[in-house]
Parts: C-alpha cells; structure tokens; sequence
C-alpha cells in the first residue's frame, strides 16, 4: 500500500505553525487536541475537519500526537521540519511533531 501525502503547506504557514509549536503553549496544547483547528489556526485554509473523537479511537494514534515535541525540540529542527512540511512529502497527520522521534523521522524520509 502506497504511503499517502497531503498537499505541502504553503511556506509562511509552515514557518507560523513552527513558530507557534516552539513557542506558544496555548497553541501546543490545541495542536495536541486537535491539529486540524490548529493547523487552520497557523492559517493553512486547506485545514480539513478534525476526526470526531470515535474515528480517533477507531483508527487509532495517527491523527494523534501522544507526546508532543519539548520547544527546544522542534526549534532545532526548524527548518528541517520547514523543508518536510513545504515538500511533496507532508504528512497526512501530526506524527513528525511527536517527542523524541523529530530528527529519526526526517532521516526517514531523506533516504
């Protein structure tokens, strides 16, 4: 089964959302509970609806983040993270912003 990918975010949402993730703990805690309202949020207009919480726990942890990444963490890897998220390669969920798993996935997709 192919992997899917969403359209990449447009450059000056991809460089809020990193803002906002390494700097703002109202934001985190609503990228945690719904990462589609924060994304739209950031300002992507494309945001789609959030699951309803009965698809989150029937299709598990992928529109999930468990732990998100320490501050620190993700203004490490800012423009890494940049480079992922404005690429062909974005993400259909918010797994590249869990804690501690940041730099092991964009080794991953950089092969």
């Amino acid at each position: 089964m192919a992997k899917q990918h969403s359209t990449p975010l447009d450059p000056k949402v991809a460089e809020r959302l990193l803002e906002l993730l390494s700097t703002d703990n109202e934001f985190r805690r609503l990228f945690k509970k719904n990462p589609a309202a924060a994304l739209k949020r950031a300002g992507h207009k494309g945001a789609p609806a959030a699951p309803a919480q009965a698809e989150l726990s029937a299709s598990g942890s992928c529109y999930r983040v468990e732990y998100i990444a320490p501050k620190q963490e993700i203004a490490r890897a800012r423009e890494q993270l940049k480079t992922y998220l404005t690429s062909a390669l974005a993400p259909t969920n918010p797994h590249c912003f869990e804690a501690g798993k940041i730099t092991a996935m964009l080794r991953r997709v950089n092969r």
